[in-house]
């Protein structure tokens, strides 16, 4: 009976011991989170998000880790899903304590996921250009606002003549705001309404005849016109083969597209979108030591050295090493102390300069035009002469044009000047 007792006893000592080896293990690490869909129509652009924070975190820990702790990955897939991206972040704060959160890509996704870091109070870094007309505290926006890409991308345009406009997009929050911001823009421009005309595609949409033959007609009225392009994910292949169907090239009505990167040009036919435009804040095509480094350990980590880079990974690696500085500036992950430190750092962008994360959570960024290659790169043919702050509210909106944002004085996400008054979440 001894002998059975001090086995027993051995067993549950052991088995205490290894529980609490689990512990400290789990203690030894900081819990990053990566919420991107790797399943269903946006994994086209998201897989190579995941990708990148892989390799971030790994380049990280190949430093010594971070307050002298191991970066730990917790990866899930939302899955194209927008009610799961929800779920997947209550997950990842709640049962994996995760310090950070480095997704999303379209606004619905965000949208889905902002109530849920807002009452965990979690933090978010969003790595994609939106619509802008949000600050969260708990939200940090590394991709552009419509300031930093859909309003110069127009100026550009109006600049090569183009006097009609269709506003194409993907029928979801994204598309809509940013749309409704550039009608508003292009009016106040002197632009006609019969000269701007506006259609939404669901998600995945893949019958383009009727819409091109649409637009083909619009831009047949003797009037320079252009493509304005929020369309998302996978549905860009079977648009842009369309165009090429239908004989609209690059020269007639061209496209200049905000969600269409080098990853997802790889591996399709380039010819139908040769000559056609992206307004992006990064291109792979970008020549400088800092970029020419990156795209190196970029192909090195993949093990494929026709991997391409894009602007949605730049905004991770900014955000990512604006994380780091914070914490490190704080000696904590806590929310509110990373929040609050996060506030002016500077690390270099892809683009040979220094990106600031600003009281608004948003960063300043170049803004780049670039024509689309034969070889799926993308050329750039204008880059604004500094870097540019990005704005949280429009100013031509009537509902948003006296919003500001700026949680370091005034506290507020959404501060209206004229009523001096806070609404929303406050610190």
């Amino acid at each position: 009976m001894k002998t059975l007792l001090k086995t027993l006893s051995s067993g549950v000592i052991a088995a205490t011991l290894a529980m609490s080896s689990i512990t400290v293990q789990a203690a030894d690490t900081i819990k990053v989170g990566v919420l991107h869909s790797l399943s269903g129509t946006m994994a086209i652009s998201e897989t190579t998000l995941k990708d990148t924070m892989l390799m971030l975190i790994d380049e990280q820990n190949k430093k010594g880790g971070l307050l002298g702790k191991k970066l730990e990955p917790v990866v899930v897939d939302p899955a194209s899903n927008w009610p799961l991206f929800a779920e997947k972040t209550r997950q990842l704060i709640q049962k994996d304590k995760v310090a950070a959160i480095f997704g999303c890509w379209t606004s619905v996704s965000r949208k889905s996921v902002l109530p849920v870091v807002e009452e965990l109070n979690g933090l978010l870094f969003y790595p994609v250009q939106y619509e802008g007309e949000e600050s969260s505290k708990n939200v940090f926006y590394t991709g552009a606002a419509p300031n930093q890409q859909a309003i110069p991308a127009v100026d550009y345009l109006m600049k090569q003549g183009v006097k009609r406009w269709v506003l194409a997009g993907t029928d979801y929050v994204y598309p809509r705001t940013t749309n409704k911001i550039l009608e508003a823009y292009l009016k106040a421009k002197g632009v006609k309404t019969e000269d701007i005309m506006i259609n939404y595609t669901p998600f995945g949409h893949s019958d383009w005849q009727g819409i091109v033959a649409d637009i083909k007609k619009f831009g047949s009225a003797g009037k320079k016109t252009a493509v304005v392009s929020t369309i998302n994910g996978d549905a860009n292949v079977p648009f842009y083969k369309e165009l090429g169907n239908q004989g609209i090239s690059a020269e007639k009505i061209p496209v200049v597209a905000f969600s269409v990167g080098e990853e997802e040009l790889s591996g399709i036919d380039t010819k139908p979108l040769v000559g056609h435009l992206a307004a992006w804040n990064y291109f792979m095509s970008e020549k400088n030591p800092t970029n020419a480094a990156f795209i190196k350990k970029w192909q090195a980590f993949t093990k494929n050295p026709k991997r391409v880079t894009n602007d949605p990974m730049e905004a991770h690696v900014i955000g990512f090493n604006m994380w780091v500085k914070a914490v490190e500036k704080a000696k904590s992950t806590d929310t509110d102390k990373v929040a609050a430190a996060i506030i002016g750092v500077k690390v270099p962008n892809l683009t040979g300069g220094m990106s600031e994360m600003l009281p608004n959570h948003h960063i300043t960024k170049p803004v780049l035009i670039g024509e689309i290659q034969a070889n799926g790169q993308i050329a750039t043919v204008w880059k604004t002469k500094d870097l540019v702050p990005g704005d949280a509210w429009s100013d031509f909106l009537p509902d948003s044009k006296n919003i500001v944002a700026d949680w370091v004085k005034l506290k507020c996400g959404n501060y209206n000047m004229v009523t001096k008054k806070c609404s929303g979440q406050v610190y």
